[in-house]
């Protein structure tokens, strides 16, 4: 399965924004691009600019799929998913979700899976998101903030996504500011020193903006298509 996997350092860091830039990337290079997302939490919650992110990836993937067809789990509470699902008096089944995951890749180039919140979050009991990455094989790519605090959460991620074997494509800080702060700018190296991955900016977007998103980033370097894609920013 050719594809990449997005995670995040934890909830909203922005990994659905940068899930749907790479399938935007992706599109825009004529790729029959595929994306899935286990389970999506928090839809009894306003969405704001954003729509939900099945809908978002839905659309982003060139509305080869519904949203229904690119997350089979919704639950309105802003909880985690296994707590969602138990509150719901449902149970996510680990065999089905990665039957789900392979049947959205089907006929497709490439999939983009995007994780819900980090790699430790449980799906079903005994069941994380990392083992669903480690189960589908695909490049890691890590959704993080640029700010403060974000040294310690990314490489507990990287550690964490190594220890389970998986391999990390690169680490995307976004929003990424115009004008970066100092504390900005040494996150960004001291994660390229210490993570050893590496790092990738993304700037502050909007949905109109997913295309040039999409375009700024190496997705075959990330991919390891041959000729490898643009250069890490």
């Amino acid at each position: 399965m050719r594809g990449l996997f997005v995670t995040g350092t934890g909830t909203g860091v922005g990994k659905t924004v940068v899930a749907a830039a790479i399938l935007t990337g992706l599109a825009a290079r004529g790729e029959r691009c595929a994306a899935f997302k286990p389970v999506i939490t928090g839809l009894d919650d306003p969405s704001g600019e954003w729509p939900p992110d099945h809908e978002l990836l839905a659309a982003a993937a060139g509305g080869r799929q519904t949203p229904e067809e690119v997350c089979p789990h919704r639950f309105g509470p802003a909880a985690s998913p296994h707590l969602a699902a138990e509150q719901a008096g449902k149970a996510l089944d680990p065999d089905a979700l990665l039957a789900a995951a392979r049947g959205a890749a089907a006929g497709a180039d490439a999939l983009v899976c995007e994780g819900a919140g980090g790699l430790l979050v449980p799906l079903a009991d005994r069941f994380l998101v990392r083992d669903l990455a480690a189960a589908l094989a695909l490049p890691l790519v890590v959704a993080a903030r640029p700010g403060l605090g974000t040294i310690n959460h990314t490489l507990l991620t990287l550690e964490a996504a190594r220890a389970a074997g998986l391999a990390v494509a690169a680490v995307v800080l976004t929003p990424w500011p115009g004008r970066p702060s100092a504390i900005e700018r040494s996150n960004r190296a001291t994660l390229a020193r210490l993570g050893a991955a590496p790092i990738c900016a993304l700037a502050g977007t909007s949905p109109g903006g997913l295309k040039a998103a999409g375009a700024s980033l190496p997705l075959g370097r990330w991919l390891g298509d041959r000729g490898g894609g643009m250069l890490e920013q």
